[in-house]
């Protein structure tokens, strides 16, 4: 049971209930908006003005949650879902009435996101997410995160065994992201994002300045989009082109459409652990990526065989790496071919799922055995 106020239409739910229902599982969904009512979110909903409407709908939702998950017939566990931290103390109630373990995909520290990469909040709420992430951590019978570098993370902050947390990659939608042949024309290099600090913003523009790099398509807005804005009416790169928002669904096109895709590149500690949706969503469609060269992304990539890995913050070195790219056919087809091999291994959502009943230690289903 997917049990919350959880982001039911961001793409790791997607990808993990999409996975789940491949491997013969079943999943039910007991599921309140609440977080998704905002694009951008930014810690805005934790804003002294936004707080007590925010705290008048998270009630709302859970009366509403509670009375309906009794109703659900037996399950074998209950998954708070991504972002988890604030359903925990009532899906623990849940979870402890039924008898079933609390799965927390808490995959990110709130507090480190929200105060630390983003600086959006202050140091009450910041103290506040803190306690909340060490509270959602050690309430969970699983606590699953995105990388093993999230995961020694939340073992060093929280006083957790890290062999206790489940490494469960985010993935991508095979059906929304699918194999796409190289596009014929110019070379085109697609970023896109909601403009978090973590994004490294500052280090694309840069790069897109410098001679002989390939024209550059951002998608995206968020909290540094008046930042952007800003440096685009200063100094705008030859050949950028700029959309504020494509719907989720037309992204693969839009990977599709583009020779080369751009990661993060940002020097935060948070970005040091992530590999970012938009990596696994160029893999599945078989692009080359540039990114930053993280403990993360080791974990998934290696330079020069399924992606280009550039130092963070290395406006030179990722100008460099968009020339040898935008050269270089044969490199391309040869990257992305191998990044989409990649995928298949490791974020496709049948794998990504298998990971999430392995964290669980539930019997293989029926289905996953059969394949």
């Amino acid at each position: 049971m997917w049990l919350g106020t959880y982001e039911r239409d961001y793409s790791r739910t997607r990808v993990l209930v999409s996975g789940l229902g491949e491997l013969g599982v079943d999943v039910v969904e007991c599921h309140r908006p609440l977080w998704e009512l905002t694009r951008h979110k930014a810690g805005g909903f934790l804003s002294p003005k936004r707080l007590p409407l925010t705290g008048a709908r998270f009630a709302r939702a859970w009366a509403e949650l509670l009375r309906e998950q009794r109703r659900a017939g037996r399950v074998d566990a209950i998954v708070a879902g991504y972002p988890a931290q604030p359903d925990v103390p009532l899906a623990a109630q849940c979870a402890s009435a039924r008898g079933v373990p609390l799965v927390v995909d808490a995959m990110i520290s709130l507090g480190d996101t929200l105060s630390g990469d983003r600086a959006r909040v202050g140091t009450a709420a910041s103290a506040a997410l803190g306690w909340l992430d060490r509270a959602s951590a050690r309430r969970a019978d699983v606590l699953i995160t995105d990388t093993r570098a999230h995961a020694e993370f939340f073992a060093s902050a929280y006083g957790l065994d890290v062999d206790r947390i489940g490494v469960v990659p985010v993935g991508a939608e095979s059906e929304i992201f699918t194999h796409a042949p190289a596009p014929d024309g110019e070379v085109v290099a697609l970023f896109y994002g909601k403009l978090s600090p973590l994004h490294g913003l500052e280090t694309i523009l840069t790069a897109a300045r410098m001679p002989g790099v390939p024209p550059v398509r951002l998608i995206g807005d968020g909290q540094l989009g008046p930042w952007l804005e800003a440096e685009l009416a200063r100094a705008r790169p030859d050949g950028l082109e700029r959309e504020n928002w494509v719907p989720y669904e037309r992204l693969g096109e839009e990977l599709a459409r583009s020779a080369i895709c751009l990661g993060i590149f940002g020097t935060s500690e948070k970005a040091r652990r992530v590999i970012p949706n938009k990596v696994f969503q160029a893999m599945a469609v078989g692009r080359p990526v540039i990114t930053a060269d993280t403990p993360a992304v080791r974990e998934v990539l290696t330079d020069g065989e399924d992606a280009l890995l550039v130092p963070a913050a290395d406006a030179d070195a990722l100008a460099d790496a968009m020339r040898r790219l935008a050269a270089d056919a044969e490199l391309r087809a040869r990257i992305g071919e191998a990044a989409h091999r990649r995928f298949t291994e490791v974020g496709t959502p049948r794998a990504v799922a298998s990971r999430l009943v392995e964290a669980i230690g539930a019997p293989a289903p029926a289905a996953e055995m059969a394949a």
